[in-house]
Formats: structure tokens, C-alpha cells, sequence
């Protein structure tokens, strides 16, 4: 069974999607109808900006949303997925290639989601670290133990790879303890906020509303979200997991093995770099070392 599995935030490069946009008719017009719904030409800095530019929230998110979306666009009708999910940011992507999300509602709901974040982010300055070589089970209890401070796990990328994310002092504190307990790296990452924590609550709230009007249809196939981690085709319940995601855990390690589980064989990932390949070898490869079902 065919996987589709799209990219979030930290993907982006310059030059994304202007291949593109230079030899699909399709691709140059729903680029064109993005500019023209977000106000402002999102490819000039998509294609010519600088590193500084894409890593604005407010163009990353849509950015990234765009080059997967249009990707899976121009494959065709013919290469239709089994199941998809999308880590983080991604899952807006998933949607959409699902069939249950317009592409015009998609991008709206991204910008929102992008400029929201943004301003959390500046309510509470934070960060996020990644954590290498430690079990889940002992990243957790570290973060639990620090009670003065907000930092949680944020990405359970695959075995051995957590990122962390709370207040700074609470990421300075946790990385130090992390290394105590054998860490082979905990190392802070250079994003503007700390995402998929509770100190994204501003952005949850004030998403929920524009998530909860938007027309949301069953999916053509199972879309597994980063919350639940299954297969889920209920619009209420991806609504919900969609609003919740913002302040809970992307549990892309646990996704993965569930598709796995359901029959997945190959995963295809569309937008920009492949990162997310890499962690499902990763998965896939400790689910069939540990004899996981």
C-alpha cells in the first residue's frame, strides 16, 4: 500500500517550487490564485527570497504547504495514495491531498494558523531543542521533573530523536540534565517559538474558530494524525485533533508504525527536502527489529 507523507516547518530552501511553477500550467495557476489569496507574491520569496525570509512563520508555513500540495497536484489523479499524514504543519497538506480540505480553505487555514503561532511566540519568548539517543520513556520523566518551568516533548521523530520544546529556561535546564542522563546531543534549535507545547494555547484558541468554519469532508483515504497517531476519516474528529495539535505532541514515530501496521509498503514524500523519508527507515526499521505489530 501507497503512503503519501508531507513535511512541516524547517523544510523550506529558496528556489522551492519555481521548477514547478516554470513547467506545469496546473502549478503555475494555483501558485498564482496562492498569491492572490494571501495578498502579497508568496513565490517571488519562494523562488528568489532569501534564508531569512522563508523562515518568517508567516511565509515557511505557506511556503511549505504550497510546494507539497501543488507536488501532489501535478502527479495526477492516476497516482492516488492508500493512506497520508503530514508531521505537524503537514497534516494541513495531507488533508488536502485527501481530498477532504480545498486547497483555497487549506491555505487560508495555514496563513491563519502561521500568523497565530507567530503571535504566541512573541507572548512568550521559547524555544525547542533536540534530544538524541535517549528511550522516549526517559526524555519524558526529565521534562516532568522540571515543575518551574514549561518544557515538554514536542516531536517524537523516531527512536532516539525527541524534540523538546517550553521556555528558554526551561530548555536550558532540560538539555543540561539530558546530557547528565546520556544524551549523545541536546541541542537547541534556532525556530521563534516553542511549538506543540502549552505556551501555544494563545494560537489554539484563537485557531479553533476558523478550523471549527471550515468546510472539513471525509478524506478519499484514511489521513493519520499526528495526535491520535491512526487512521482517522471522521471530520469531527480530524477537526478536533487539528485544533489540539497546536499545544500536543507531533507522535510521527507512533503514526508511522500504525501505518506500517495497516499495510503500508511505500512511502512517497512530497515537498521540499526528505527528511521524513530518512525517520521512516528509521521506524520502519524498528518495527520489524522489535517485532512491533
Amino acid at each position: 500500500m501507497k503512503a503519501f507523507v508531507f513535511p512541516g516547518q524547517g523544510a523550506q530552501f529558496v528556489g522551492m517550487g519555481k521548477d514547478l511553477y516554470e513547467t506545469s500550467p496546473v502549478a503555475k495557476e494555483m501558485f498564482e490564485k496562492a498569491n492572490e489569496i494571501l495578498g502579497f507574491r508568496i513565490t517571488d520569496l519562494m523562488f528568489a527570497g532569501t534564508d531569512e525570509d522563508l523562515r518568517q512563520t508567516r511565509v515557511t508555513q505557506p511556503a511549505i504547504f504550497l510546494h507539497s500540495v501543488i507536488l501532489a497536484k501535478t502527479m495526477g489523479a492516476d497516482f492516488a495514495p492508500d493512506m497520508v499524514a503530514g508531521h505537524s504543519l503537514g497534516e494541513f497538506s495531507a488533508l488536502v491531498s485527501a481530498n477532504a480540505l480545498s486547497f483555497e480553505d487549506g491555505l487560508k487555514l495555514v496563513y491563519k494558523r502561521a500568523l497565530a503561532m507567530q503571535k504566541a511566540c512573541e507572548l512568550n519568548p521559547s524555544t525547542m531543542a533536540a534530544v538524541l539517543g535517549l528511550p522516549d520513556a526517559k526524555v519524558e520523566e526529565i521534562c516532568a521533573s522540571i515543575t518551574d518551568e514549561v518544557v515538554v516533548p514536542a516531536n517524537y521523530n523516531c527512536p532516539g530523536q525527541i524534540v523538546i520544546s517550553g521556555s528558554n529556561a526551561g530548555i536550558e535546564k532540560a538539555c543540561e540534565l539530558l546530557l547528565a542522563a546520556g544524551a549523545k546531543r541536546a541541542l537547541k534549535l534556532k525556530v521563534g517559538g516553542a511549538f506543540h507545547s502549552p505556551l501555544m494555547e494563545p494560537a489554539k484558541i484563537e485557531l479553533s474558530e476558523a478550523i471549527n468554519t471550515t468546510t472539513i469532508s471525509e478524506p478519499a483515504c484514511a489521513v493519520y494524525q499526528n495526535v491520535s497517531t491512526v487512521g482517522e476519516t471522521d471530520p469531527a474528529t480530524i477537526k478536533a485533533n487539528l485544533i489540539a495539535q497546536l499545544t500536543a505532541p507531533v507522535k510521527w514515530t507512533q503514526s508511522v508504525e500504525h501505518m506500517v501496521a495497516d499495510g503500508a509498503t511505500e512511502f512517497i514524500e512530497l515537498g521540499p527536502g526528505n527528511v521524513l523519508q530518512g525517520l521512516v527507515k528509521k521506524i520502519a526499521s524498528d518495527v520489524t527489529t522489535s517485532g512491533k505489530q
